[in-house]
């Protein structure tokens, strides 16, 4: 079955850079679209960003345009979402996420596999 591992959160002060990774098995990950999401505390999970499988074209959520870039490596299986500048309400956990649709939704609930998640903590 498919496997989602995210790596790379952590704890940085306002202004910093955090990359995280997400290393995918069990699927043929060059053809599938991959997005990253966040749940902060008491809020719903967003979709911070996708990228699609032919073209990689991207989508980012308003409040991270200029800030975060998703890329992947089809070589290594894996997605990666660069973060700078962050800020306190960037604070949540991410969770990579993909379906067998080739699409990037909106809707958590159209995500079958999804990682464990991991913790960013921005600090002002």
């Amino acid at each position: 079955q498919v496997q989602l591992v995210e790596s790379g959160g952590g704890s940085v002060q306002a202004g910093g850079s955090l990359r995280l990774s997400c290393a995918a098995s069990g699927l043929s990950f060059s053809t599938y679209y991959m997005a990253w999401f966040r749940q902060a505390p008491g809020k719903e999970r967003e979709e911070v960003s996708c990228i699609s499988s032919g073209d990689h074209s991207t989508y980012y959520v308003d409040s991270v345009k200029g800030r975060f870039d998703i890329s992947r490596d089809n070589a290594k299986n894996t997605v990666y979402l660069q973060m700078n500048r962050l800020k306190p309400e960037d604070t949540a956990v991410y969770y990579c996420a993909t379906s067998e649709d080739q699409f990037c939704y909106r809707d958590s609930d159209e995500y079958d596999s999804w990682g464990q998640g991991t913790q960013v903590t921005v600090s002002s």
